[in-house]
C-alpha cells in the first residue's frame, strides 16, 4: 500500500515524485467543482492518493473509479478535540463512502496533559476500525504544539496503538512540516516500520525533496501540481 522508499537518486522526476504524494484539498470553502479538478489532477499526474473531507469522499471515490490513484480522508480534523466515540464513528462512515486511508488527529491536550492512556485507546479505536476493513491509518501528531519528549511518546503511543503512520501537521496550526520533525519521527518509529507523512508548508519541489530525504514516506500538499511540474 504505501511507495516505494525514497528517491535513491538525487534528482527524480516529476512522475517519481507523485508516488510519494497525497493530492490534498481540506479548505473549509472547498466545492464540487474543486475536488473533480483535485482527481482530475489526480490521475493525470498519477498521484498516490487524493485527501479530502469526509464529505467529499464519495465524489472522489465516484471520479476516481477504475484508477489506482487511491482516496483518503479526515478524522477528528483539525483539532482532534472530538470524542472517541465520534472519531470511531466518522472513520467507519468514510470507510463506507469509499476512503482507503485515514488521517486522524491524536487527542493533543491529552497528550500534552500525559493522559497517555486515553490517547493511546483514541487511537486504538480508530485502529480497529480502519484495520477491519483494510483501510491505512495515519495519526496526525500537530509537532507544532509538541515538544521534542511529546513528539516522541506520541510516536510510541502510535506504536502501541497499531497506527500505519506518523504524520506532522494539519496544516491548520501555526506551522507545518520541518525536515527536523521528519527525521525525529522517522527514527523514532523505524524499528516498527511506520510510514512517515510529513504535511502543512510543503510548496516547492525543493521542500519535497527535503522531506523525502529526512524520512518521509509520503507528503501530503495542496500544491502538488506545481511540485511535480518544477522545472529542475
Amino acid at each position: 500500500m504505501n511507495p516505494p522508499p525514497a528517491p535513491s537518486r538525487p534528482n527524480p522526476s516529476g512522475a517519481e515524485l507523485a508516488r510519494w504524494i497525497d493530492h490534498t484539498l481540506l479548505k473549509p470553502d472547498a466545492m464540487r467543482g474543486d475536488i473533480r479538478k483535485l482527481c482530475d489532477e489526480a490521475r493525470t499526474h498519477c498521484f498516490f492518493s487524493v485527501c479530502v473531507n469526509p464529505v467529499f469522499v464519495s465524489e472522489a471515490r465516484r471520479l476516481l473509479d477504475g484508477h489506482p490513484v487511491r482516496v483518503g480522508s479526515v478524522v477528528g480534523f483539525p483539532l482532534g478535540a472530538d470524542s472517541t466515540g465520534i472519531k470511531a464513528a466518522a472513520a467507519r462512515e468514510a470507510i463506507e463512502d469509499g476512503a482507503q486511508e485515514i488521517d486522524m488527529v491524536l487527542q493533543i491536550g491529552a497528550l500534552r496533559a500525559r493522559e497517555l492512556t486515553l490517547v493511546r485507546e483514541d487511537i486504538r479505536s480508530v485502529v480497529e476500525v480502519c484495520h477491519a476493513e483494510r483501510v491505512l491509518l495515519k495519526v496526525i501528531l500537530e509537532t507544532c504544539l509538541l515538544s521534542t519528549e511529546e513528539k516522541e511518546i506520541a510516536c510510541d503511543l502510535c506504536m502501541q496503538a497499531g497506527a500505519d503512520f506518523v504524520k506532522t501537521s494539519t496544516g491548520f496550526s501555526c506551522s507545518g512540516a520541518t525536515p527536523e520533525d521528519v527525521a525525529l519521527m522517522s527514527r523514532r518509529v523505524a524499528a516498527r516500520g511506520l510510514g512517515v507523512k510529513a504535511s502543512g508548508g510543503i510548496r516547492t519541489r525543493a521542500d519535497a525533496l527535503t522531506m523525502l530525504a529526512a524520512g518521509a514516506t509520503r507528503l501530503g500538499t495542496s500544491q502538488s501540481v506545481q511540485i511535480v511540474t518544477e522545472e529542475d
